[in-house]
């Protein structure tokens, strides 16, 4: 038997343990799953002849590098601060590792030694980083290889709830980790290129800077900037195109609406609020807002909104029960982040029959012989339910599918990498397809760059 560790059994890691185990007869695999939780640990594979749950932490070194020793390959599902230390214990031992995160000046700096052991230490192989590498590359890639110059790509991508599921004003509900969606935009500037100009947006600014797609079946969305695109011209080989895109998917109305508590400081992680674990909701909001003797929080967070009451954004927020009191934070040293995430997931966590919605869109500008060319490219998937959700399939399977290609030896260029080579992207996605994650084109007009236009 080979012996596959996974650390971490979080909400993303139902698909691929699920994949892993399906496939361990005939793959000859053994599944070790190793969480914190050995209850997380345990839930997929008691009965299961070919695989075992067990405690994991990674903060003991004895532990976790017993677990990696014992192993051929380790899939870490772990946040992207804590690989490193698992991928030294992998060059230490000899195994191949694979990553749904992005690679990390840390982890890229493992790269030489990798090579040198010949391991492969596959990144970015989840959804977003993950499935947009490949499903780009593979349409780049024949873009080039019939001759043709790249212009323009943009790239989009949105965890959702699908439309049965849909029963709230802001038309979205956690389908991954919640802190994630809180701090959305903080990691630095949104920074791209638009029709052959460098443009810039601020945090602050980040929410009310949104453009509209309109995807066939599905209806029309939003979408704001992801971070910095330009650090992808290389990694895609687009240094000189004109425009270089890559934001977040959202229904339309929703990035206004989050803009209340970027602009109130709802969003701020950077320091800890006094007595926190026994702030009522109301009492959390009034925090953001001057002190009157007269004034309503409610009077009060209107007239620093500029909203009156009959406005669907005041709704949205009413609908949160932002201005109880009777629910606490029942948070210690909570940060104005973790104080809103907690309200939040009392209104947004998904029903055990809920269904997720993933939903992914391309376009590609490009070039032939003086005429311009474009290419729509748009994939959507709805989860099972709330554990079996669209995103843990979308990010788990090609995990798990890199993982056994890796074992047989299909994948087999050494180092530090992201998915892609030809020889990573092309038989994954054709797998995926099987699974139900297709991509459908389209060629439509050309709408990119005219010089003529002021930008």
């Amino acid at each position: 038997m080979r012996n596959i560790l996974i650390i971490g059994a979080g909400r993303s890691a139902t698909s691929l343990i699920r994949y892993l185990l399906d496939k361990s007869d005939e793959e000859e695999l053994f599944i070790t799953i190793g969480d914190l939780s050995i209850q997380a640990a345990q839930r997929f594979t008691t009965g299961h002849p070919n695989a075992r749950g067990i405690m994991l932490d990674v903060f003991n070194d004895v532990q976790r590098k017993e677990a990696v020793e014992n192993s051929d390959l380790v899939i870490s599902m772990l946040p992207a601060r804590y690989h490193v230390e698992v991928a030294k214990d992998c060059i230490e031992f000899g195994k191949h590792m694979v990553t749904a995160s992005y690679v990390s000046k840390e982890m890229q700096a493992l790269n030489h030694k990798a090579q040198s052991k010949g391991l492969v230490f596959m990144n970015e192989i989840g959804l977003d980083p993950g499935i947009d590498h490949m499903s780009a590359m593979q349409v780049i890639d024949r873009i080039r290889a019939k001759g043709g110059k790249m212009l323009l790509f943009e790239s989009f991508c949105g965890g959702l709830i699908a439309p049965e599921s849909d029963n709230n004003l802001w038309n979205y509900k956690f389908t991954w980790n919640p802190r994630n969606v809180v701090l959305a935009g903080q990691g630095g500037a949104a920074e791209f290129i638009q029709e052959g100009k460098y443009k810039y947006i601020p945090y602050h600014r980040l929410f009310r800077r949104t453009e509209f797609i309109n995807i066939e079946g599905y209806g029309k969305f939003e979408v704001y900037a992801n971070r910095n695109s330009l650090q992808y011209q290389s990694v895609y080989g687009l240094e000189n195109i004109l425009t270089l895109y890559r934001g977040t998917i959202r229904r339309v109305g929703f990035s206004r609406a989050w803009n209340m508590f970027v602009q109130l400081g709802m969003t701020d992680d950077s320091y800890t609020i006094p007595d926190s674990e026994n702030m009522s909701y109301r009492e959390f909001v009034n925090l953001f807002l001057p002190y009157s003797p007269s004034d309503t929080v409610e009077l009060k967070l209107r007239h620093a909104l500029k909203i009156d009451q009959d406005d669907l954004m005041w709704e949205k927020l009413e609908e949160l029960d932002l201005f109880t009191k009777t629910k606490t934070l029942g948070i210690k040293d909570a940060t104005p982040a973790m104080g809103l995430q907690k309200i939040l997931e009392d209104k947004w966590t998904l029903a055990p029959h809920d269904k997720d919605m993933i939903v992914m869109y391309h376009k590609f500008g490009y070039e032939i012989d003086g005429k311009q060319y474009q290419i729509d490219s748009h994939m959507a998937l709805i989860g099972e339910d709330q554990t079996h959700t669209a995103m843990a399939k979308t990010v788990g399977l090609p995990v798990a599918i890199a993982a056994l290609k890796i074992l047989n030896e299909k994948i087999t260029t050494p180092g530090v990498q992201l998915p892609m080579a030809k020889e990573v992207y092309e038989p994954i996605l054709k797998e995926l397809e099987e699974h139900g994650i297709i991509f459908k084109e389209e060629e439509v007009k050309y709408a990119g760059y005219n010089p003529d236009n002021v930008h």
